[in-house]
């Protein structure tokens, strides 16, 4: 049955005395975890909750996500996974874009004021009925008033659903980033998203019988979290270490202390992983149990992975999907060599094509076009938006607005982001191009950058550095060896060195706040 909530269901019914989440001193089994659920289900049942409801959810990386998560599956309702960082007005807005009736929220901390922000948006939003507060420390839920909500429940109908849902159904809705524009919900199905981590899956080489243990850094309102990481997880029973904020060191702690198989992260959380190495991390140990590196959410630095792979001993492998496509659309093959800079090839079930302007088919090896894809994984649509929907989605074909090539062999690149593309002077320059050379600098550790008005060639190149520690590199040293490495029209001819970089939730370098940031214009480096 291609029900999402099922994914839970069996492995709680296969193997109910497993470890299902490590969240600090805390350990549930999938038998504790399953019932935490299904206590959520009654709840909604009791609140006139129907097939189909859409329910809101704001939630770090602690049990109550899953919980609430798969409990609003076996209820039947669809899943409105929220931003942990959105301020009141924004979630107001999605509370009211998605048509929630009713939100769960977390109550928050002082550095995580979720349910003051909550709370606010709640009395903004026109049709949420209702407003749920979940707590780290138990699995109880509590009203507006503070009153305790949680009902009990027959441990014997844990398995139970409030309906049989059609595998075309919306089971959960995401938002996207809303860079151009405002966020837009998309519809993915329960055939989506069963199949996209059962996939996964079959990537990552897990299974029941191995017992896989999970690292998750990645936030579960993301897709990639989400699906690849949660719902892969627990559909073969792994042992899913939960963090509800990603920080360097103490991942790499927790990856020795519960001796981690699985660890999937964005580029930035690599680099950081490096860098917090020092004389108190056994990174022998870590390597010895460590089997998958996957990396997603954004192209990853050559350099980034050729250091990882040198200090870890294994190698990351890469892949690439949107919110509109579960997300796993393409991914490095385990059974071939690995191509450092590539994203891979189409997943199971899935094809891809490269077009040009004219949405004409680009032939040929290493000719850059927007890709395109279409399968199983490929969402109903935006939510109440037909227009926007027709804009992405043709003849069953789904436009990424992603710039890329294709190698002999069949192995594609992202080029960039075509939103990205720098035009200076009538040449495209694609940034990630430039991050690559920038970073094989041994002074250089991390690089962004990003195209900036300039009234004589239209936009200038820009570049956002992160000096290595204890670097005296300066601006015009950096940019005579950028001279050297590329063309005269592709060298940045500003730099900005940086301590730290904007960057969203799930840790991708905010290219648009460094756009908006950048200084005036000025006299450039010739």
């Amino acid at each position: 049955m291609l029900d999402l909530s099922v994914l839970l269901e069996d492995s709680a019914r296969r193997y109910p005395d497993r470890v299902a989440l490590i969240y600090g001193t805390e350990r549930l089994t999938y038998a504790d975890l399953n019932a935490r659920a299904a206590r959520i289900a009654a709840l909604l049942a009791d609140r006139g909750i129907r097939p189909g409801d859409r329910i809101a959810l704001t939630c770090p990386n602690i049990p109550a996500f899953p919980a609430v998560y798969y409990g609003i599956l076996k209820a039947g309702g669809v899943v409105v996974p929220l931003n942990t960082l959105f301020k009141s007005r924004e979630i107001a807005y999605h509370l009211d874009d998605s048509g929630a009736v009713l939100y769960f929220c977390f109550e928050g901390t002082d550095a995580m004021p979720t349910g003051e922000y909550g709370r606010s948006a709640f009395s903004e939003a026109d049709g949420c009925r209702e407003i749920l507060f979940l707590s780290a420390d138990s699995d109880a839920v509590t009203t507006a008033d503070g009153t305790d909500v949680q009902p009990g429940i027959d441990l014997d109908l844990v398995g139970t659903r409030a309906g049989v849902c059609c595998p075309t159904d919306t089971a959960v809705v995401l938002y996207t980033s809303g860079t151009t524009g405002r966020p837009k919900g998309a519809e993915l199905t329960h055939a989506n998203m069963v199949l996209n981590a059962l996939t996964a899956n079959r990537l990552f080489d897990s299974n029941p019988l191995r017992h896989d243990t999970y690292l998750l850094t990645l936030p579960l309102f993301h897709s990639f979290g989400q699906t690849v990481t949660m719902n892969a997880g627990l559909s073969v029973g792994a042992t899913l270490v939960l963090m509800p904020r990603f920080e360097a060191k103490a991942a790499l702690d927790l990856m020795l202390a519960e001796s981690v198989t699985v660890f999937a992260g964005v580029p930035t959380m690599y680099w950081a992983l490096l860098g917090a190495v020092d004389e108190s991390v056994d990174v022998k140990q870590i390597a010895r149990t460590l089997r998958r590196a996957i990396s997603g959410g954004a192209a990853l630095p050559v350099e980034i992975l050729t250091r990882f792979a040198d200090r870890f001993g294994i190698g990351i492998l890469e892949g690439y999907g949107l919110s509109e496509t579960s997300p796993l659309a393409m991914f490095s093959d385990p059974e071939r060599d690995p191509r450092p800079g590539s994203i891979g090839v189409p997943v199971w079930g899935i094809e891809a094509m490269l077009i040009d302007e004219h949405e004409n088919p680009v032939i040929g090896p290493d000719v850059v076009g927007e890709l395109v894809l279409c399968g199983h994984n490929i969402m109903k649509g935006y939510l109440d938006r037909p227009e926007a929907t027709a804009e992405v989605m043709r003849d069953g074909w789904f436009r990424t607005g992603d710039l890329a090539r294709r190698d002999d062999d069949g192995f594609y690149y992202i080029v960039d982001r075509a939103k990205d593309l720098i035009v200076r002077g009538g040449f495209n320059v694609y940034p990630r191009e430039i991050e690559e050379v920038l970073m094989s600098h041994p002074s250089v550790s991390l690089a962004a950058v990003v195209g900036v008005p300039d009234e004589r060639h239209g936009e200038e190149v820009k570049a956002f550095v992160i000096p290595e520690p204890g670097s005296r590199l300066g601006e015009t040293e950096l940019i005579d060896w950028c001279k050297e490495q590329m063309a005269a029209y592709k060298y940045p001819r500003r730099i900005e060195f940086m301590t730290v970089l904007p960057m969203t939730a799930t840790g991708k370098i905010l290219k648009r706040a460094l756009v908006e940031t950048a200084r005036s214009p000025r006299q450039d480096v010739s």
